[in-house]
């Protein structure tokens, strides 16, 4: 019996890593979520079954409570179970809980780290979380708790000067720019992708004081991550630069 949890990646299916491929192919069960791109279930083997556990704000296939079980119950009947989940399972994918739960019921486990999109859909979007003279250091936070309630430590990284990144945020928009204005930061630019690494990737940049209507007016929804900081500004400024360019060729 074995649990093999495997991060996916941000979503492009070229993402995933050659060692969670191979996971895949090695898998008698895979259960896998909703954020993960289909193409990934080709690399299993054709005999293997395949259990969607997906969950997502307001539709639930399934709750942790009942994932947990599942676990223990496929790798009992089967063997090998792969627990495929979007990104990296260790950052807000509750990989841990799984782990610790199938290790209470005598599961072997092994962990396959995955590239996490809080930093793989900005650079998708050609935002660097850092970068010399611009941001030191970066913060990743979740939007909201186990509660419903916006994480105090949103209320603190909105008074540093890192990069802030915000996962599952989206319905809080509102909330978390004001708690941002607060802060003296109604000018701070912010970058919004939705679909990061996807063929229909779409982003809007704004700033603190604007971002909620340029969002309502480009359609912008989840799945979605949320970069507030000076970074988020220079694909802009990369943009205009290159536009004026190009204008500057014409022009000669």
């Amino acid at each position: 019996m074995k649990l093999t949890l495997v991060g996916a990646g941000p979503g492009d299916p070229d993402l995933i890593t050659v060692k969670g491929s191979k996971a895949l192919q090695q898998a008698d069960v895979v259960m896998y979520d909703a954020l993960v791109h289909p193409d990934l279930l080709d690399y299993c083997r054709p005999d293997a079954l395949k259990v969607y556990v997906g969950k997502r704000r307001g539709a639930y296939s399934c709750m942790q409570e009942d994932i947990n079980p599942l676990i223990v119950h496929y790798a009992r009947q089967y063997g090998h179970v792969v627990r495929l989940k979007g990104g990296d399972s260790f950052v807000f994918g509750r990989g841990f809980e799984e782990i610790e739960f199938a290790r209470q019921h005598g599961i072997e486990t092994q962990v396959v780290p995955g590239l996490s999109s809080s930093y793989a859909v900005p650079a998708s979007a050609n935002i660097p979380l850092t970068t010399r003279g611009v941001s030191e250091s970066f913060w990743v936070v979740t939007g909201t708790t186990k509660a419903g309630q916006l994480s105090a430590d949103l209320h603190l990284a909105a008074q540093s000067t890192a990069t802030v990144v915000i996962l599952m945020g989206m319905h809080k928009l509102i909330d978390i720019m004001a708690v941002f204005a607060a802060c003296g930061k109604a000018e701070t630019p912010v970058a919004i992708i939705q679909n990061g690494t996807l063929a229909d990737q779409q982003q809007v940049v704004g700033c603190v004081r604007d971002i909620n209507d340029r969002v309502s007016e480009a359609g912008i929804d989840n799945p979605a991550i949320i970069v507030i900081g000076e970074v988020a500004g220079l694909t802009l400024a990369g943009v205009q630069t290159a536009t004026q360019a190009t204008d500057s060729i014409n022009q000669g």
